[in-house]
């Protein structure tokens, strides 16, 4: 059995390939928007992507089964479970099978059993593997974001990031019982979820990629609980603000994320381009670190630093109707940034200017400089309506805010 783990550390996340290297055919499961490391990873161990599927509908980034099922012509896999409101939209458009609970599905050698595990989301599917070749038995569970290593998937997005109402205690009482049904699965089975550390959709996600379903159940603290109401509790406290783009995510892929055929490749654009999209409302993009940024910016532009939260806070701040231009940086930078807003469903980037472009406008005297102020100033200007953002990072952020 082939078994490959491809890591997206812009948003924690985990898709994976697996195929039965006596047959040459794979699956792919949770694949991103950017379908190239799959591809390529395909092509190096010699085997070609036959099936793809997917956990669940994800809320943090635009899914790639879409766009991997029609580049390859695998054949695409999509939950039916949930209820009507939670079916996805393309999938007769797009010839998708349909998985329920028990649904088996084969890639050569290789069994993915589908498991139903809701409570994160009510249309959630777990896939417990096994290389039949060599046993019956199962090696692993694909967990998506129903079991991570340390944590569970938070079974509060739905009211808080997609607006359902009234959602969030029942979806813990789902995903109770969904834990519960690990009940018959051994100990060694090896657990591979969706997401690690810095994943918005648990509390207290583990840094190490894999675990065992023996070690999650020592440690792991949401497994600790035998009272649903006890757990209820546990769960939904201290949970973090989701990012605001996350209710975009919901719809988009539940309709049909848009097939690209390729990544956005950003052109370089003239320093004057700079003027003409303030001028016309698009968003410009100061892409430099915080203190290039402080020490001499363009009034109007948007500092989104290339950092780990670049995604987050674009997700967050950006309007996904109005074009992007991106600001300060060289094309290996532009690219990546380009790269990053499509994982979340932002395609509308016309190109980028250099930091020629701060020359241009020190010259004619337009550079602002970012005063310091004090926490009493801080205050007044929150209270004037000032959108004040905290920047740190979320553990220190949860210690005290």
């Amino acid at each position: 059995m082939l078994f490959r783990r491809i890591y997206e550390d812009s948003i924690a996340q985990a898709a994976y390939l697996i195929g039965c290297q006596q047959t040459g055919e794979a699956i792919a499961i949770d694949p991103l928007r950017d379908i190239d490391p799959l591809l390529e990873l395909a092509q190096r161990e010699g085997v070609r992507i036959t099936k793809v599927t997917e956990t669940h509908i994800h809320a943090d980034y635009l899914s790639g089964s879409r766009e991997l099922a029609q580049r390859t012509g695998a054949h695409l896999l999509l939950s039916a479970e949930g209820g009507a409101d939670w079916q996805y939209g393309f999938a007769e458009d797009d010839g998708a099978q349909l998985l329920r609970d028990g649904d088996v599905i084969r890639v050569g050698n290789i069994s993915l059993q589908v498991r139903h595990t809701p409570g994160h989301t009510p249309e959630h599917l777990s896939f417990l593997v096994a290389d039949e070749a060599t046993t019956l038995a199962p090696i692993g569970l694909l967990t998506g974001d129903f079991l991570f290593v340390g944590d569970v998937g938070r079974p509060d997005l739905l009211e808080k990031a997609a607006g359902v109402a009234d959602t969030m205690r029942d979806g813990a009482r789902t995903l109770f019982v969904s834990l519960a049904r690990l009940g018959d699965l051994p100990d060694h089975l090896q657990v591979w979820p969706g997401h690690g550390a810095g994943s918005a959709c648990g509390k207290a996600l583990g840094a190490v990629p894999t675990s065992t379903l023996g070690y999650e159940r020592l440690v792991n603290p949401a497994l600790q609980y035998d009272d649903a109401d006890a757990f209820v509790d546990f769960i939904l406290a201290d949970q973090p603000e989701p990012p605001a783009y996350f209710a975009q995510m919901k719809r988009m892929n539940r309709d049909g994320p848009t097939v690209l055929g390729h990544l956005p490749d950003p052109g370089r654009l003239g320093a004057a381009r700079l003027e003409t999209a303030l001028e016309r409302g698009e968003q410009v993009i100061d892409l430099r670190p915080r203190d290039a940024f402080a020490q001499g910016h363009v009034p109007g532009t948007i500092h989104l630093p290339m950092n780990r939260s670049f995604t987050t806070w674009a997700g967050s701040l950006l309007s996904y109707e109005r074009p992007v231009l991106l600001l300060g940086v060289d094309a290996s930078v532009a690219r990546e940034a380009a790269r990053q807003l499509a994982l979340i469903g932002i395609d509308a980037v016309e190109g980028y200017v250099g930091p020629e472009a701060f020359d241009e406008a020190r010259a004619r005297g337009e550079l602002r400089v970012a005063e310091v102020v004090g926490l009493d100033e801080a205050r007044t200007l929150l209270a004037q309506g000032a959108l004040l953002l905290d920047v740190r990072a979320r553990t220190e952020w949860q210690a005290g805010h």
